[in-house]
């Protein structure tokens, strides 16, 4: 399997790319294609012993992490990203892994990959540790302001994502809202809510942002700007619950014990929590695989998100997805304008 890796997208260019590319290569079974400047990728890579299974493919331009997507979009059509995408759309790679711009990413993967047929907006899918599991989010910060069908479409590719993915063999799919009751929440959640209830899905209805970590559901939907701050929540959360048990296990001789005696429990916890060990969050609903990282992505994040584009590739979601979108009602087919759709 070959996969694509921006070399010049985050916020540590191009030295975290650049290793966690070389992670990838020594211990998965795949060819990195590293995109960006040549002869600054080169360098790196004489430095590290020009590793096997790693090829470059030079791209002129860089779009920062704070320029506007569409300023991006039109004016360095030679960046990375553009290149990236390019490789994807042309079939030359089965995936596209970027920690860069993450409005820009998105932009010019859907207008040069194109979105699947039934997918108004793709959507960012986060895979977020339970007390019996995995479950994912959709979305996870790619549509601040959605419609209620579009929030049936992520639920579909969000329960076929953590069927093939997780494993899940009947995903039970859950729309985030402040309550239980299908009254509660917004006209957006209300909505939607009687459009997943007539769905072809195992939906659950309505739940909390405790039922996500307790398990109730495999699958939780919500709008990107929900998602967004949930994601950065839990983030900031285990970053705070490590820091913590460093400080306690630290103060006393016995801590310090048992802190080797538990290192291999912390170790398997950390597997199961940190953003690092997950990799990224695939762009469900576009016709190739791309898969945005955080702009802080350290070498083995980088890495795991190659892991999760291989994955993808695999089990071949996208098609699978599409063939699902296909059976929906005309309402989650829609295009913008359908007076059925009480926000179009």
């Amino acid at each position: 399997m070959r996969i694509a890796v921006d070399a010049m997208g985050g916020d540590h260019v191009p030295e975290h790319p650049v290793n966690g590319a070389i992670l990838a290569a020594r211990e998965l079974d795949v060819e990195v294609v590293l995109v960006g400047d040549e002869a600054v990728l080169r360098s790196h890579l004489t430095r590290a012993g020009s590793p096997a299974g790693i090829k470059i493919v030079h791209a002129e331009q860089v779009i920062a992490m704070d320029e506007s997507p569409a300023t991006a979009m039109r004016g360095k059509r030679r960046s990375s990203i553009h290149v990236g995408a390019r490789l994807l759309r042309d079939g030359e790679v089965q995936g596209f892994v970027s920690a860069g711009n993450t409005g820009a990413v998105m932009a010019v993967v859907k207008v040069i990959v194109g979105s699947i047929p039934g997918v108004d907006r793709p959507a960012l899918a986060v895979v977020l540790p339970t007390e019996t599991g995995r479950a994912v989010v959709v979305d996870a910060g790619a549509n601040i302001e959605p419609k209620s069908r579009q929030l049936v479409q992520f639920a579909v590719m969000g329960q076929h994502f953590a069927r093939e993915i997780l494993g899940v063999e009947r995903p039970r799919v859950g729309l985030l809202s402040i309550g239980e009751e299908a009254g509660k929440g917004n006209e957006l959640i209300r909505t939607a809510h009687g459009m997943l209830s007539e769905a072809p899905l195992d939906f659950i209805g309505n739940v909390e942002a405790g039922d996500l970590y307790g398990g109730r559901a495999d699958v939780v939907v919500c709008d990107g700007f929900t998602g967004n701050i949930l994601l950065k929540a839990s983030e900031s959360v285990v970053e705070m619950l490590r820091a913590l048990l460093r400080e306690e296990f630290s103060r006393t001789w016995g801590g310090r014990i048992g802190a080797v005696l538990a290192r291999g429990a912390f170790r398997r916890l950390r597997q199961r929590v940190d953003y690092e060990e997950l990799g990224g969050a695939p762009l469900l609903g576009v016709r190739g695989l791309a898969v945005i990282c955080h702009g802080r992505s350290s070498p083995r994040a980088l890495r795991n998100g190659v892991r999760v584009a291989m994955e993808y590739a695999a089990h071949d979601v996208s098609q699978r997805i599409e063939e699902a979108l296909a059976t929906l009602r005309p309402v989650a087919r829609a295009p913008d304008g359908d007076p059925t759709d009480t926000r179009a």
